[in-house]
């Protein structure tokens, strides 16, 4: 039994969340820039940057003059360091609380990828992107489609654990986070001021070598369905691996493929 529906939410283990969500995150993160398609030489500032992935892809696909990409968790931000060696990336602890010590009219560019849904006033945080942006400039963000199943291998995984045990159904993602939906986000970006607002499905696949490399992330803590697995005793966390082993649709040389995919929302500083 899960005391918190956010208990888990905390992320501090930064390698396991590599092994576990970093892997996919990176791959939504190079089409985020793409789609994006911002100018070289600007000034970006990222909220929750976690182990880097999005910052890698800024500075790999749009040569900044400097990233200040802020996250709150240490073990993360040790992660991320060590992710990106970049001498105009400066990484600091801090979350959408902080924003308040960036300055107004600081940057071209200001993003955050996979954190807006944790975030408990997302309105306030957008405002706060959008002060920060000269004027022109871009405000833009994604999330996880998690209510359109937009995660298969999560999904895949609550729905098994669920039909074990119901009190699952309070810490998944697609009910925890039901307003990640194209349409609530972009009212939302709506709402804090942005001006020519626009957003697109990205989409990518996640694609495990066999059952194991699918599986063991889930067993090692970091996030809410790792979270929820360690909080069950031996014989439970058995019936639930072998649920997930007998629903898996397994490739003819023993690969899984599924699909991802986040809403990717944007617009303009006025």
């Amino acid at each position: 039994m899960v005391d918190s529906k956010a208990q888990h939410d905390a992320w501090r283990a930064g390698d396991s969340y590599d092994a576990y969500m970093g892997r996919w995150s990176r791959r939504i993160a190079s089409r985020f820039i793409d789609w994006l398609a911002p100018s070289d030489g600007l000034e970006w500032l990222e909220l929750g940057c976690g182990t880097g992935a999005l910052t890698h892809e800024i500075v790999a696909r749009s040569k900044p003059l400097s990233v200040l990409a802020l996250e709150p968790s240490e073990g993360f931000v040790a992660v991320a360091r060590r992710n990106v060696v970049d001498a105009g990336v400066t990484f600091q602890i801090g979350d959408a609380t902080a924003l308040p010590e960036v300055q107004t009219d600081s940057a071209d560019v200001a993003i955050s990828g996979l954190v807006l849904n944790f975030v408990p006033d997302k309105p306030a945080a957008l405002r706060e992107l959008r002060r920060i942006v000269r004027r022109g400039g871009k405000v833009a963000f994604y999330v996880w489609d998690y209510p359109g199943g937009g995660l298969e291998f999560l999904d895949i995984f609550w729905q098994e654990a669920i039909s074990l045990d119901r009190a699952a159904a309070g810490i998944a993602e697609d009910r925890r986070f039901d307003f990640c939906t194209l349409e609530a986000m972009s009212a939302l970006a709506s709402g804090a001021g942005l001006n020519d607002v626009r957003a697109t499905a990205l989409e990518a696949e996640t694609t495990f070598q066999d059952f194991d490399d699918f599986w063991r992330p889930f067993t090692l803590g970091a996030g809410p369905a790792p979270g929820y697995f360690a909080s069950l005793d031996v014989i439970d966390q058995e019936r639930l691996r072998d649920a997930l082993q007998r629903r898996l649709p397994l490739r003819t040389d023993g690969s899984i493929q599924l699909g991802a995919r986040a809403w990717a929302i944007g617009g303009t500083a006025g």
